[in-house]
């Protein structure tokens, strides 16, 4: 059985993390088969949305701690391991921003350390009502300093430096009202709410959502002036896409837009 299953449908590509004996912990081969998922999907111009979720009882764990102890039995005492794990896994969080398609993590049980920064590099995110959330490394002695980079960027940052301190987890009601999740769902909804919204995207003009993706991470990390600039660009380019101009055509005479992509 595979660590990462894929499975398509009407333009929606559903990965499943399927390692539920280790909470779909981020081991060595999960972190491989999901970047070779992603830069596969890159380019598949046939999927506009991407779900995310985890097999059996949780989202995701973490690193995988038991493999990671392993890699301290080097003579280095696993300084390369760890520093080759951890590019590894940041390569893996920053790719899902790349994408053409916008991925939302379909979230459930827990979702710890890596696995807390794995929700946050989503571009949305739907949980159960039953789903905590945590960086809750300082609790063995391990800041969660890299998950960090990718939560301190979702939600305020005295809220971010708390979760980080203390360890406590917070439930998918106050991950909502943080902004770490889009939206929170009785357990027998979630999957339902997680394809609802992938389909809602993958209807819009691909195209329009490719470079409004790619815009959104530019122009949030520029000033207020460099941004109205750059988005403007951007928006003069997307004007002059020919589904861009059949689809404010059809707008205007009210009738479906006939778009090639």
């Amino acid at each position: 059985m595979a660590i990462l299953e894929r499975h398509d449908s009407d333009a929606v590509a559903h990965l499943t993390m399927n390692a539920p004996e280790r909470l779909n912990a981020l081991s060595d081969e999960m972190l491989a088969a999901l970047q070779a998922q992603f830069d596969t999907l890159r380019d598949d111009r046939s999927i506009r949305a991407i779900i995310l979720s985890g097999a059996g009882k949780a989202f995701c764990a973490g690193h995988d701690l038991k493999q990671m102890t392993q890699g301290r039995q080097a003579e280095d005492g696993g300084k390369a391991y760890f520093a080759d794990l951890f590019t590894r896994c940041a390569t893996m969080m920053q790719t899902i921003s790349t994408l053409p398609q916008p991925v939302i993590a379909q979230v459930h049980g827990i979702a710890t350390a890596a696995g807390c920064q794995l929700v946050a590099s989503c571009d949305m995110a739907v949980a159960d009502t039953e789903t905590r959330f945590g960086v809750n490394g300082v609790n063995i002695g391990l800041f969660c300093s890299t998950p960090m980079v990718a939560l301190s960027r979702n939600i305020p940052r005295k809220k971010a430096f708390e979760m980080l301190t203390t360890g406590r987890f917070i439930p998918a009601a106050e991950a909502e009202s943080l902004g770490l999740v889009n939206r929170v769902v009785a357990p027998d909804q979630l999957a339902r709410e997680a394809r609802t919204l992938a389909l809602a995207v993958a209807e819009k003009l691909g195209a329009a959502v490719q470079i409004g993706k790619r815009a959104f991470y530019d122009q949030i990390q520029m000033p207020l002036d460099q941004a109205y600039d750059y988005t403007g660009a951007v928006m003069v380019e997307n004007m002059l896409y020919r589904d861009t101009i059949e689809g404010i055509s059809a707008f205007i005479e009210k009738r479906s837009p006939d778009w090639d992509q």
